[in-house]
Order: structure tokens, then sequence, then C-alpha cells
């Protein structure tokens, strides 16, 4: 239940009626009952008028207390509120829970307990005073996952009790809310990357459609346009309002490549090579983000987010705060994919004009790595992190299995123009980052007779 969603529970009219207050007598409950039969059958026996009025007794008591809790209206409603709804893995999110009884009637004790998956810890249960009418509660816990994925919390449950404990009856919500669990990302160095066009950064600058006025190519009339920009001669050729283009920044792109690929890894874990992976491409998009890029996130199986927009790339700076978190939200439960390799990707990097791709990779046999290396021939500059399994699971050398020997594979991407980073277990991707662009530093000076552009960047 989300702040400005609150749920109700009404006793009186819940579902199975009597038959269902019956159930939730207590074992006190049930004991008065059991005993308040004995004695009514022994006194039966016995002809005794006096045992018979004790067990009358023992045996009407939790019966008053169902009919009692039964016919009480409680009207309660609750509202469930998560502080933050998407949280990094390893970080706490805290939940607040609010009870407002909106009957004329005072609650008994209330126990409040709330759903959560194991993952996220123990169930919470609290334990509520009698709440006057009009009243409120509000308690809160803690969730905490170091597994990334999208958890439901709910629905809320109440356990309503007679005075004498001799009966308890649970109500549940029907509203639930997820908790969105993320990658961890990284702040990463500020490097002058490869790829980044002169819309954005250092040297910005503008261009137009074409030169001079009479050759400005309009465009249909868009609501909140200027009419100062209505280009009349236009207008009366189309037959419709049309207005001119403006100058257009040149904004840089960048791909973020994730191999999900289930023979690209082994293990399994938050300290496995592709939960690192995973965070690795989160921490990318971020800060190419930040960058001021247009950045879109492609897995091997040929699926980009956000997918709309110029060739699927983030637009404006809103639209790239509503695309970062959908794109968390895809890495938050990206799994493995069915192992069909690179191909699909390649495909849609090969029907565009890619500025710059970050590509994290798993094992990659010789067909792969020939994919892949013909990948780098749609982009700007290209920077490949790659894990081996084999230094990560401990196992044999990857030659022994069939896979292309490690060096022969990376020399293979360095030659089709690749910046190749081995990974190693436990890396840290900041110190990667840098020299990932060092690494295009050097290459660059030295084919330029030593000098670069970019001083310390990938160019």
């Amino acid at each position: 239940m989300a702040a400005g969603e609150p749920g109700a529970v009404q006793d009186g009219s819940s579902k199975g009626g009597l038959r269902a207050a019956l159930g939730g007598l207590t074992t006190r409950g049930r004991s008065f009952l059991a005993a308040g039969v004995a004695a009514a059958v022994c006194a039966y026996v016995l002809g005794q008028a006096d045992l018979l009025r004790v067990g009358l007794l023992l045996a009407v008591l939790p019966l008053v207390c169902v009919i009692v809790l039964y016919r009480t209206r409680y009207r309660v409603t609750g509202t469930r509120r998560l502080s933050p709804s998407r949280v990094p893995a390893g970080s706490e999110a805290r939940v607040h829970l609010r009870m407002d009884n909106v009957s004329r009637l005072p609650t008994g004790l209330l126990m409040l307990q709330d759903r959560v998956p194991y993952v996220l810890g123990p169930r919470p249960r609290f334990v509520l005073d009698r709440v006057e009418a009009g009243g409120r509660r509000e308690v809160s816990y803690r969730v905490r996952s170091d597994l990334r994925g999208r958890y439901p919390l709910g629905p809320l449950q109440l356990r309503l009790s007679d005075p004498f404990g001799m009966c308890e009856l649970t109500r549940s919500f029907s509203a639930y809310d997820t908790l969105v669990v993320i990658p961890r990302t990284v702040p990463l160095p500020a490097l002058r990357l490869a790829g980044e066009a002169s819309g954005y950064g250092d040297g910005r600058q503008r261009s137009l459609a074409l030169a001079g006025e009479d050759d400005i190519i309009p465009r249909g009339y868009r609501h909140g346009d200027d009419l100062r920009r209505v280009h009349w001669r236009s207008t009366a050729r189309y037959g419709e309002l049309m207005v001119r283009r403006e100058e257009q920044p040149q904004r840089a792109r960048c791909t973020v490549l994730l191999d999900t690929r289930q023979v690209g890894y082994a293990g399994a874990g938050p300290d496995s090579a592709f939960e690192w992976a995973v965070s690795g491409a989160a921490s990318a998009l971020v800060h190419m983000l930040e960058r001021g890029f247009a950045v879109r996130l492609l897995t091997d199986d040929g699926n980009a987010v956000p997918g709309d927009g110029s060739d699927g790339f983030a637009g404006s700076t809103q639209e790239s705060a509503d695309s970062a978190g959908l794109m968390l939200d895809t890495l938050a439960v990206v799994g493995h994919s069915d192992g069909g390799g690179l191909s699909r990707a390649h495909d849609v990097l090969r029907g565009s004009n890619e500025g710059l791709l970050i590509a994290f990779f798993g094992d990659l046999d010789e067909e792969q790595t020939s994919v892949a290396a013909r990948m780098r021939q749609r982009t700007g500059a290209a920077v490949a992190f790659v894990l081996e399994s084999a230094r990560w699971s401990g196992g044999v050398d990857p030659s022994a299995v069939g896979a292309v020997p490690a060096e022969k594979r990376l020399r293979q991407l360095r030659e089709a123009g690749w910046v190749v980073v081995p990974v190693e277990p436990g890396a840290d991707l900041p110190a990667l980052w840098q020299l990932a662009g060092q690494t295009r530093a050097d290459t660059q000076s030295a084919g330029n007779g030593g000098s670069t552009g970019f001083p310390g960047g990938w160019s």
C-alpha cells in the first residue's frame, strides 16, 4: 500500500462468516469449550446441577467472545510507504506503516504483520494497543537484500483478539508494494571519452540542418512551439502549419552492452562474475548519463532499453532521468539468456552509427570472438571488459574446454580496434576504468607519433 492508496479491513463482513470466526478460537478458547462440554456431560450423568452451570459458563464464554468479536465492526485503514522504493543491493530501505481507525468504536489489541520475502529479512510483527476512535498508529521496519531483484511487500495482515484471549481473527489487506533492488553502482573517474560529440562537454558546438535561411528544413507544428518560428512559405506549400528547425546540439551516444549468456559465466551469488558484469554495466550507464551522453542498454539477445527516442537512446534531460530508472530496473531483474550468441546484438549495432560502445563480456569462443570483433566497425570507439570464468571460478584453463586461449582472444579483439581490459576476480571497476582510458591514450599516442588530442582519456 503506497502512500495515498489505503486499504481497509472491516470485521463483521468477512468471507466465511461465523464458521470462519469459530475457526479463530485460540488454544485457550478451545480448552474452555472442551472443559465446558465435558463438565456438562459429567453433570448430566451425575445429576449435579451446580456442575452443569459451571460447564455451561465455560462453554459459553468462548462462544460469546467469538460472536462479539465477529459482530464488532472495526473499520481500519492501512497505508504503506517505502523510503526509497528503489535501492542498490546491500542498502537498506525503510517501510513505514500507518493504521487508522476510521470507525466510531475503539479497537481491541491488534497484532500487525507484513509479508516480506525471506531474502529481505524476518517477517515484521507489531503489537498495537487499543486504538481510539479516529486514532492512528505508526510503525516502521527496515528491509535489506544483497541480491538484486523485484520483491513484493504485502499484503498486510491484522490479527484481532478479544480481551480474554479466547478468539483471534486474521484480516488481510489486498494491496501490496514492490521494492526494486538494483545492482550496486560505483562512481567512475571522469575521462574525455571516445565518441563524445561536440554537442556536449568542453567543446560544445551547434549545427544547422542546412546552411542559410532559405534552405532550412521545416517540420510540423507541435503544441508549445513558438509561433514566431512558423515558416509561412512551407505552411502555404504543405497546407499545414510548419515551423523552422532551430540549431540542435549534437549529443554524443553511448551503448552499454551486457553479455548475459549463461555459457559465458560460471558460478552464482553476489560475488560471481555475472553479478560483477551487471554491476559494471549499471555503473557505466549511470556515469555516461551524468556526462550528458544519450545512453542505451543493449543485451546479447538484441533487446535495447529504453527502446524509444532516436534509435532507442535516451533523449532529453528529463527523459534521461526516466530512462536511467528504466535501465536500472531492467538490470535489477536481468538473468541469463538462452545462449544464442552475440549475433542479435551485432545486428542491432549494425543498423546504426554508434558513438562509444562499452561492453561487458563473459567467455567467448572462436565464433563469438569474431562477432565481437565485427561490432567495432560501427562504433567510434569500443571498450571491452572481459571476465574469464576460469579465473573467477578457479577452474581449468578455458583452452581445455575448446575456448579460444585468453591471450589469442584478447589479441583478436585488440586488432579489431577494441580497448580490452581483462577483469580479475574482485577487481575494482574505477581502477579498470582509469586503466582503459590510459590504455586508449597510450595507443592513440603511439599512432600519432606521441601526441594525442585527449591526454589521459579515450579518443
